[in-house]
């Protein structure tokens, strides 16, 4: 916390509410779980009463946070940085309440007070304030010029131009506080320094430690890549699965990070997680939670569905929405809808057009064995030729082998 004592007589109880904000460069028209906690956190105080502020670097974004990069960012050009900007808004909106008459979230772009300054009105308003010595001493910026890659006048001007944002939103918004991860201690600190040095005032910065994995790496990385708030960047139910198999270590953790349930809610699921590990029910609570949080009731309820299908479980009553679900996560092929009820049309023939059996003699064999399950029903019928009333809304055919081999057989 910067100018904690300041902080706590802000929000002690009976004072009036605080303004308070936290940005975002607009680096992708989709923000990731790494901005969760700030948005979370955003979240928390906006129920407190208080005055949320989102944000959104359409300045700053076109220079690039040297913190946490081991190299200079690529550029992004104006249009593009708008383009995501306006990407974001409905994520935003599913997490924060902007319409409220009481205290509703606000979201600004710091190119509106950026773009009109001059570089000699900055240099004169801003840099004057700022010493070399300290900018350098910055760990972020240290790092860098330490590297081979070094770092540009570009990058190395990044926390200046974050203090002034701290400042015209303190001046214009009466914003008090600023919040962030813990790799933007620095910055935080220079707009409160700002503010100091200019106005005579003080302001009051907040962090978070930065989310890792147990194994050191960063929370909301994948193997397969980033995890993103947008659907079609990934999938609802990738981002409910993600929260299924987080580590058992971690759970109780995100829990209390992520989730707006009652502490003694999350003390049961703890010691139900302790005494019964194996039943996940603390993991199916926290990607419940933040499934819903993020994509909404009626996304989590399919993502939950098309889970239950992958897992083995009925196909019956699905909705063609909750199948979607399952047809982006399993392998998808296309055959002729006139091979159905044809000797091509053949399950034998379908498993290895699918590559589930990679010989005829072999799908007879999981055939005969029950491994081989059509719309997760088991067939033991070697000689089962498929047919329309196979389908699944008319076009699909879901293929099983074994627990956890599937693959879509679409009929054109």
């Amino acid at each position: 916390m910067a100018n904690r004592d300041e902080l706590e007589r802000l929000l002690a109880p009976g004072a009036k509410p605080v303004t308070l904000y936290v940005g975002f460069d607009p680096t992708s028209d989709s923000l990731q779980l790494g901005n969760l906690i700030g948005l979370v956190m955003l979240r928390r105080f906006q129920q407190a009463g208080h005055h949320p502020i989102v944000l959104a670097g359409g300045a700053t974004g076109m220079i690039g946070d040297p913190g946490g990069k081991s190299a200079e960012r690529n550029l992004l050009s104006r249009e593009a940085i708008e383009a995501n900007i306006a990407g974001v808004q409905s994520q935003l909106t599913q997490l924060l309440d902007f319409e409220t008459k009481t205290n509703p979230a606000r979201l600004v772009n710091n190119a509106d007070w950026m773009q009109p300054m001059g570089v000699l009105d900055f240099l004169r308003e801003v840099g004057k304030h700022f010493t070399i010595n300290a900018m350098v001493a910055k760990d972020s910026v240290r790092s860098r010029m330490e590297s081979d890659s070094g770092i540009s006048y570009t990058e190395f001007s990044y926390s200046l131009l974050q203090a002034y944002d701290f400042l015209h939103l303190y001046e214009k918004l009466g914003c008090q506080l600023q919040g962030g991860g813990a790799d933007q201690w620095g910055n935080i600190v220079a707009g409160t320094d700002l503010i100091r040095r200019k106005l005579g005032a003080t302001a009051c910065g907040l962090t978070w430690p930065l989310l890792l994995k147990p194994d050191g790496t960063k929370f909301g990385k994948t193997e397969s890549g980033t995890i993103w708030l947008s659907r079609e960047k990934t999938s609802v139910y990738r981002f409910y699965q993600f929260f299924i198999q987080v580590e058992d270590a971690q759970v109780i953790e995100l829990l209390k990070v992520f989730t707006f349930l009652p502490m003694e809610d999350i003390d049961a699921l703890a010691a139900q997680h302790q005494a019964t590990p194996e039943r996940r029910d603390a993991h199916k609570k926290l990607a419940l939670e933040l499934t819903r949080l993020v994509h909404g009731e009626t996304a989590t309820a399919d993502a939950v569905r098309a889970s239950e299908i992958l897992f083995g479980g009925s196909l019956e009553g699905i909705t063609e929405a909750q199948f979607d679900e399952v047809i982006a996560e399993v392998p998808n092929t296309t055959q002729a809808r006139s091979l159905l009820g044809q000797p091509g049309g053949a399950l034998i023939e379908i498993l290895i057009a699918a590559g589930l059996s990679p010989s005829k003699g072999q799908a007879r064999k999981d055939i005969e064995a029950g491994g081989i399950n059509v719309n997760n029903v088991r067939m033991t019928d070697t000689k089962l030729v498929l047919g329309a009333e196979h389908l699944l809304f008319g076009k699909f055919i879901l293929l099983r082998k074994g627990k956890r081999n599937y693959a879509l057989v679409r009929f054109e």
